[in-house]
């Protein structure tokens, strides 16, 4: 209960923060959004097109936890999942406050949790980040960012929903690290610590998700012994 309030307490406040406290919006934050959409990047900081894109990371990450977990749940991960990708942890939050602690999957692996469980698909997505956070620092301005994160809502936003997601990955970490039957303290807190990468990286390494039939035969040998 008392991670349920926290989360959602969380999420109000972001909420409030988000709206009535960020620096103010900007004339044109739209045509910002539209040139970082469309791949104009001429004239846009390398370190606020590299945030725009990972923020587009980040939602994937998630899917790879949020799909599975929410097999078991009374609500469906999909639509804040999906939601996700355009709101970051505005979408997230309501999920995570909502769902039940969740330490098995039931049911056959669809190709869509196929596809998220596929090792190849956490390998991607870090090779790209890698590839973002390299292009964002090497041929960023960072005295530019700041002044931007300091006076533009859209960018102060995205910044601290990056920081957010960091933050908040361990609330789905360990129900997945259970459903793989990898109960590792030291990994958990290794993976959580490590912003983005840190993830990522469990995406790649993490063991595959047992279906059924294997969860099943492994219930009947510890019945049996």
């Amino acid at each position: 209960m008392l991670r349920k309030v926290s989360l959602f307490s969380l999420w109000v406040g972001f909420v409030v923060y988000a709206f009535f406290l960020a620096p103010p919006d900007q004339p044109d934050t739209f045509e910002l959004i539209k040139k970082l959409s469309l791949g104009q990047w001429q004239g846009i900081n390398p370190l606020v097109i590299s945030l725009f894109n990972l923020m587009g990371i980040w939602p994937l990450a998630y899917s790879a936890l949020a799909f599975i977990d929410g097999r078991n749940q009374k609500i469906p991960a999909w639509p804040f999942a999906t939601a996700s990708f355009g709101v970051g942890a505005f979408a997230l939050l309501p999920y995570l406050f909502l769902r039940e602690p969740n330490q098995e999957f039931v049911g056959k692996k669809n190709i869509f949790i196929r596809l998220l469980d596929a090792r190849v698909t956490g390998i991607i997505l870090t090779v790209i980040a890698g590839i973002l956070v390299a292009y964002g620092v090497q041929g960023g301005d960072w005295q530019d960012f700041i002044q931007q994160w300091q006076t533009n809502r859209f960018i102060h936003v995205m910044s601290l929903d990056f920081c957010l997601l960091s933050l908040l990955f361990p609330v789905l970490l360990g129900d997945d690290m259970a459903r793989r039957g990898w109960k590792n303290h030291q990994i958990f807190w290794l993976i959580s610590l490590v912003p983005l990468f840190g993830p990522l990286i469990y995406l790649c390494v993490r063991p595959a998700l047992p279906e059924a039939e294997t969860t099943g035969i492994s219930k009947q040998k510890l019945t049996v012994n």
